[in-house]
């Protein structure tokens, strides 16, 4: 039965405490073969300024820094970001703070957010919320890449519902560079134009 209402962080830090690596990022290959393909549809070698918003344990983090010159990492489970901090230990170039989106927002413009595996967690309301602060968040011209499972979930939205409501809320800002679906998740990579 799908939640109403977007998901609090006790949830996230439960799985975490409970099962260290709830999602096996560490071991999936279905991960490793995702993150890759993120990291291949980035629109640049390199960026400035990145958000990531769900870091988890930084698994996808420590593959992301050498492409930025800063990378501010966040997620809501102080567990999964202990985990995060030690496996990035090496790359001063990459923050990790605990925040909660859209509550707690970090201020600043980025020239890219990456929305991996989380827009489904938040309802409708918060999902409008997001959209305002990636509004004044992203560089004009500057990107949003999402990417989440395509199946069935309790969550508030779906993959399919979470993208198409972030995108409707976005409305004219939004260029679409690529739409991609594979069997299990899509990708969407957004460009932001008249934003920042």
């Amino acid at each position: 039965m799908r939640r109403e209402h977007s998901i609090e962080p006790a949830y996230f830090e439960a799985l975490y405490k409970d099962k260290g690596d709830p999602w096996d990022f560490e071991t999936s290959e279905y991960e490793a073969e995702k993150y890759a393909e993120t990291l291949a549809a980035m629109p640049a070698t390199r960026f400035d300024r990145v958000l990531e918003v769900g870091c988890a344990n930084g698994v996808l983090t420590a593959q992301l820094g050498p492409r930025c010159e800063t990378l501010l990492a966040v997620d809501v489970s102080e567990t999964a970001l202990a985990s995060a901090r030690a496996r990035c230990a090496d790359q001063p170039n990459v923050t990790i703070e605990q925040r909660r989106l859209p509550d707690e927002a970090p201020e600043g413009c980025f020239d890219l957010v990456l929305l991996s595996e989380v827009v489904y967690y938040w309802d409708s309301a918060d999902i409008i919320r997001l959209a305002g602060y990636l509004r004044g968040a992203v560089t004009s011209g500057g990107y949003v890449m999402l990417v989440h499972w395509i199946g069935e979930t309790d969550y508030p939205k779906s993959g399919d519902e979470a993208v198409a409501e972030l995108h409707a809320a976005l409305d004219d800002r939004v260029t679409v560079v690529r739409s991609d679906r594979h069997e299990a998740y899509r990708l969407d990579l957004w460009r932001l134009e008249g934003a920042g």
